[in-house]
């Protein structure tokens, strides 16, 4: 299974990474990842006209999109547009962080789940 990160640099400067979460066969139910611990889970909704400058994620967190699509933007101007069903892994707490925006004026509809520091994937 795979899915996007946004990361620092050593510069402090934010970038796009992939992750490639291991699943194993769990039988008729599918295939499963191993258990992670997690914090605390948030439910947001983002207004249709929402355009976020420069911010640094408040914690490591998976950012799962349900409704709706926005874009993000990382240091070098590089941008990726995400919707619902992807998850995103934004762990750049420090430095210049991403811009975030919502998309053909749709409200989105998101879960944070935030994240120990020592869960790693992949």
């Amino acid at each position: 299974m795979n899915f996007t990160r946004i990361f620092n640099d050593d510069q402090g400067k934010s970038q796009f990474g992939e992750v490639n979460l291991d699943v194993r066969d769990g039988g008729p139910i599918g295939f499963l990842s191993e258990r992670f611990p997690v914090g605390d889970m948030i439910f947001r909704e983002t207004p249709s006209d929402y355009d976020f400058k420069w911010h640094p994620a408040p914690q490591r967190q998976l950012l799962f999109i349900i409704k709706g699509r926005c874009e993000f933007m990382v240091s070098s101007g590089e941008t990726r547009q995400f919707g619902a069903g992807d998850v995103v892994l934004l762990e750049d707490i420090e430095g210049e962080g991403h811009c975030s925006k919502a998309l053909f004026n749709e409200v989105r509809h998101s879960i944070f789940v935030t994240l120990p520091d020592d869960v790693v994937f992949g």
